[in-house]
């Protein structure tokens, strides 16, 4: 049977699928994503039953997303320096190193907490360099008129593993303990780098660069240079450090504001990634994004005035409306904006202007958390956390009002 014939069975939603390259690429990123859920979910019990402090499990948490602030921009330069497959089978196999050294210092009672924060820090790097490669690498393995699919499969797939991963860590540290749990997702990195291994494709033309600040700061100018991109790195850095980090207090609202216990946190948890699967295949199934302006500015907004409103829910049910609104309403936006990014880049500059992208959306929430944090001291935790989702807000209409080139942005 022709390969066109097969393809044709695929259905539209799974369209990017139908590429051998991207569906092993897909595959082995979703069994090691779930496998990374169950180790951040023993990671947390393993802190406070060690500490039985709050405050050291926001210690290991800053630890292991502020290297996203400091090295996600290395990390892009490489990218684009080097073929992006030996960079991810590199920081993939360093990441499962790290995930062994947990599950046998803990297996031989021999983990103190200070180590948990070194290797959460390691972990970080790691991922921190990881992710402009990963998200480099997708442009690569299918068409062009697929991108939009294959990014909102991708979004499917780690929200998708953020429902199963924590759920099966639960269950995981109950039959095999919490070391088990580990070795569990050092496990399942062999997915992923199987997968790197068998994918097939054009070997990338490598630009040798003149330096590598020179070679970053090429990087901040070309985004620069393009209206369009710089209006949606300034909205991705408003979002990431007003509103992103309000997930942060999640736990604070189920025990203190709504008292709904563990099981309630579950439960809020669980809509915010049931909403932003749901919003995931409805981009994937929509495919190409029309008025991509449009859906970032109204669409962001939209999510930030859900925030705010949750803020100051005190019925269960409103509060789990809103947390599915915000999940969906979250992945249209950041799909939109992500697959913006990758059509306006070239090749060349891509890694770089996804590792500001990246820098932007995953090392500025640890800032904001911090600052939320230092609010709650002077005012209400609801308060402080509704008064950065407004501004956001509120911010969002003003690029859009003020930014000829997000209203052009189709």
């Amino acid at each position: 049977m022709c390969e066109e014939a097969v393809s044709e069975r695929w259905p539209a939603v799974l369209r990017s699928l139908r590429n051998p390259n991207f569906r092993l690429f897909w595959g082995g990123n979703f069994l090691s994503n779930i496998g990374t859920w169950m180790q951040n979910v023993a990671q947390g019990w393993l802190v406070l039953t060690l500490t039985n402090s709050a405050f050291w499990l926001g210690v290991v948490g800053f630890a292991g997303a502020i290297p996203f602030l400091f090295f996600t921009l290395f990390g892009g330069v490489i990218a684009d320096r080097v073929d992006k497959r030996r960079l991810l089978l590199t920081t993939q196999t360093t990441m499962m190193v790290l995930a062994f050294a947990l599950a046998g210092l803990t297996f031989f009672n021999r983990i103190t907490v200070w180590q948990i924060v070194v290797l959460a820090f390691l972990n970080g790097t790691a991922m921190a360099m990881n992710t402009p490669s990963y998200q480099a690498m997708v442009p690569r393995l299918v068409e062009r008129e697929d991108l939009t699919n294959a990014i909102a499969l991708n979004s499917a797939q780690f929200n998708m593993s953020r429902i199963l991963g924590p759920t099966l860590g639960g269950y995981a540290m109950v039959v095999f303990g919490v070391a088990g749990n580990f070795l569990l997702n050092a496990l399942s990195f062999l997915a992923v780098l199987a997968a790197l291994m068998r994918i097939r494709y054009l070997e990338e033309k490598l630009v040798r660069h003149e330096g590598f600040a020179a070679s970053l700061g090429a990087g901040f100018r070309y985004v620069r240079s393009r209206p369009q991109m710089e209006v949606l790195i300034w909205m991705m850095a408003v979002a990431s450090f007003l509103t992103v980090p309000f997930l942060t207090f999640i736990p604070y609202f189920a025990k203190i504001q709504l008292a709904v216990g563990e099981s309630g946190l579950g439960l809020l948890l669980a809509a915010s990634g049931t909403g932003a699967v749901l919003g995931a295949v409805t981009v994937a199934w929509k495919g190409a994004m029309r008025y991509r302006g449009r859906i970032i500015a109204f669409c962001g907004a939209g999510v930030m005035a859900v925030v705010v409103v949750f803020c100051y829910s005190q019925s269960f049910l409103l509060s789990e409306c809103c947390m599915f609104l915000e999940g969906f309403g979250m992945i249209l936006t950041i799909s939109a904006v992500n697959v913006a990014m990758q059509h306006l880049s070239s090749d060349a500059m891509r890694g770089r202007v996804m590792s500001i992208h990246a820098t932007c959306f995953l090392g500025l929430p640890p800032l904001g958390a911090l600052l939320a944090g230092e609010l709650s001291r002077h005012i209400a935790t609801g308060h402080a956390l509704a008064m950065m989702a407004g501004i956001s807000s509120l911010a969002f209409l003003a690029f859009f009002v003020f930014s000829p080139a997000l209203r052009g942005l189709d």
